[in-house]
């Protein structure tokens, strides 16, 4: 053996061992055993393999499959069968068993004759039918009281004549229900139904579902067609006059009391004074009198409106009052966004039932269009724990900048105080004009520092109100 060959025989056994090592923690690592996982085999076996260990599993696993079919089934059952039905499932055994067992005829006539009427039960959930049924409402938004309907077609597509069946539509809180005759083949089927609008708000409509059941109701079987349609119910609106809302003063409008050096409204001449800027010298007044003369503006503003809603039951005393309130609002709103007046509309928020204070903050309402405001001011309701309209004008007053005007609407029970107080909620030179809703009242107009307080009995008295207001 030459030199050659034994030294290399050490370097191929220490290879070999080295590749044997390496293999040994390649297996570690990459074992397919089952130690370290936590599947659901693990949990029912632990590490155990064998014929026993499979079996638990498969017997395991067939339980779980079996579990599954019968809630599956349960389900399906639980959505035909009634309350009826289960009782009748429930007694037909029992009676047939005691029938049996104590020689009764009676109970066996109960028995097959709860087992024939189970059968004809079932036959009435036999079948599918095609129909192609459309839902349609006339308008998505009306106001209350106006009438609303919507629209029912049914179709039948096939080239086989088709059973009557029942339809229902919830409606609201309501159920409109329609019996419907068999058609036959392209043959179709309208029918038209009245949504109530009677209080503002949302009124969901639909879906339209056909329901085949059996004469006793043992069974029902729903079949739903089409989706749900939303109809906005908004509150009643008055139209104000531009010329109703002299209130507001803007470039588009009249000149403000405020005197200023420089605006665009002209008002008198003055002396001029210390501090007063050389550009606004009226030169011919000056040379005339022998003195400087200045010239002095009327101040104009854009218009900034804040319409500020209290949701506070203890604000009002009556729901009538409420959904007065509420006209109010949302006329004066709509009024300022057909004139292309800057508007904030705020309603009160609430504090949460467990909260430890009370928590002081507004919701503001969209006012991009009339109809996204009116689309808010439906569904707003009173609350024992919203704002009531004092804490409303102080929220107000701090998080909204460039006031104007401000109206605070509220009902009969708000103090004269506590509308005081509101108005000094707000900065100085701000028109706030608290609208008070009562029915019982008589209209009227009274003025204080810094405050109009206007009542109202009818939505119609807000017009001549703001009309007695702006000339005052």
């Amino acid at each position: 053996m030459t030199d050659t060959d034994s030294r290399s025989r050490p370097r191929t056994r220490g290879a070999t061992r080295a590749t044997t090592r390496t293999s040994s923690r390649f297996d570690s690592a990459f074992s397919t055993g089952t130690q370290g996982l936590t599947n659901a085999r693990t949990r029912i076996v632990g590490n155990r393999t064998g014929f026993a260990a499979d079996a638990l599993v498969a017997i395991v696993k067939a339980w779980r499959e079996l579990r599954r079919v019968v809630r599956i089934g349960f389900e399906r059952m639980s959505a035909v069968v009634t309350a009826l039905g289960w009782s009748m499932l429930a007694i037909v055994p029992l009676a047939l068993l005691a029938g049996y067992a104590f020689g009764w005829r009676e109970l066996l006539v109960v028995g097959f004759a709860g087992v024939v009427l189970l059968a004809v039960a079932a036959v009435y959930l036999v079948g599918r039918n095609a129909f192609d049924v459309t839902l349609a409402v006339a308008h998505q938004r009306v106001v209350v009281g106006e009438r609303a309907t919507g629209v029912i077609r049914v179709s039948n597509p096939t080239h086989r004549r088709l059973l009557g069946v029942k339809i229902e539509i919830p409606v609201g809180r309501g159920l409109a229900e329609i019996a419907m005759p068999g058609l036959r083949s392209g043959a179709s089927f309208e029918h038209e139904f009245v949504v109530p609008t009677v209080r503002r708000g949302v009124v969901p409509v639909g879906p339209v579902r056909t329901v085949r059941a059996d004469p006793l109701g043992l069974v029902r079987r729903e079949l739903v067609w089409t989706g749900a349609e939303q109809l906005f119910v908004h509150p009643r609106t008055i139209a104000i006059p531009s010329t109703s809302t002299g209130l507001i003063r803007d470039l588009e409008g009249s000149p403000t009391r405020d005197l200023t050096t420089s605006d665009v409204s002209f008002h008198a001449l003055r002396e001029y004074v210390p501090g007063d800027e050389r550009r606004h010298i009226h030169w011919k007044s000056t040379a005339r009198t022998g003195t400087y003369m200045v010239r002095q503006f009327e101040e104009t503003r854009r218009s900034h409106l804040v319409v500020a809603l209290s949701l506070a039951s203890g604000d009002y005393a009556t729901e009538e009052e409420l959904e007065l309130a509420v006209s109010a609002a949302g006329s004066l709103g709509v009024r300022a966004i057909r004139d292309g007046r800057d508007l904030t509309a705020v309603v009160s928020g609430r504090t949460p039932e467990f909260a430890k204070r009370k928590v002081f903050e507004v919701r503001r309402l969209r006012t991009t269009s009339p109809a996204r405001l009116l689309d808010e001011l439906a569904v707003v309701e009173h609350a024992e724990s919203a704002l009531s309209i004092q804490d409303v004008a102080r929220v107000s007053g701090e998080q909204v900048s460039g006031i104007s005007v401000a109206f605070l609407v509220c009902g009969s029970p708000t103090p004269p105080a506590a509308l005081r107080a509101a108005a000094n909620s707000f900065p100085l030179g701000v028109e706030v004009v608290a609208i008070v809703c009562d029915p019982e009242a008589v209209p009227g107009l009274r003025r204080t520092q810094g405050l109009t307080v206007l009542t109202i009995g009818y939505l119609e008295d807000l017009q001549k109100a703001l009309a007695r207001a702006s000339a005052a």
